[in-house]
């Protein structure tokens, strides 16, 4: 698994595998940090030392704090989509669509509980990381057109991305909500977003 899926937050990328390895102490550290102490008091420094790295490792790959935690949102996104595709991939194949929802909400919900630095920083959602035109919840939604499109028999078009958006962004606001009433996440509000979601898909899918 690559540590981070995309390049775009990354001054330079990694290209031996001992930098690799670097990058991904770094954000394993930068995570353990965020649960410990938060964004605000996040810093450079603290990541480096709880990395093990030289604070020049740091600037190596990124220029500041935020350009950190927008890299750490990437590789929870890239993550998560792994985690949806081998769950998928379990089912035997089809077009169930109700299958692949539950799939995508028990892998987020897990993330959540689980992974470090997820609760505060899932894929951008909670710290405005990343530029505009690539806001948090529609990088989600395209890459699951992407991943789900063949499972589910339908085009990855206008018409789907769009869909599912809506969905990304209704599961997002609940699912937070869930979790500021709970430490773990309220299950009867989690329980009320899984039967929303069922209902509009069914509405649009079926």
């Amino acid at each position: 698994m690559k540590p981070v899926s995309q390049a775009a937050s990354l001054r330079r990328a990694p290209v031996q595998r001992r930098s690799a390895e670097r990058l991904t102490r770094i954000l394993d550290a930068c995570a353990e940090l965020l649960d410990e102490v938060g964004y605000d008091a996040l810093s450079t420094r603290a990541v480096a030392l709880r990395a093990g790295v030289p604070i020049g490792s740091v600037y190596r790959f990124f220029g500041n704090k935020r350009a950190m935690a927008d890299a750490l949102a990437e590789r929870n996104l890239a993550r998560f989509t792994e985690r949806v595709g081998r769950r998928l991939e379990g089912t035997g194949g089809g077009r169930d669509w109700r299958t692949a929802m539950d799939a995508v909400l028990d892998e987020y919900l897990d993330m959540k509980r689980h992974t470090p630095g997820f609760a505060l920083i899932d894929f951008g959602n909670q710290i405005p990381v990343g530029g505009s035109r690539q806001e948090p919840n529609t990088r989600v939604a395209d890459r699951l057109s992407e991943l789900l499109s063949d499972y589910i028999g339908r085009t990855p078009d206008e018409d789907l991305r769009r869909t599912f958006l809506i969905a990304v962004e209704t599961a997002d606001t609940l699912v937070h909500l869930s979790f500021r009433v709970s430490p773990e996440g309220d299950p009867r509000i989690i329980e009320e977003t899984r039967q929303l979601l069922r209902a509009y898909l069914a509405r649009v899918l079926d």
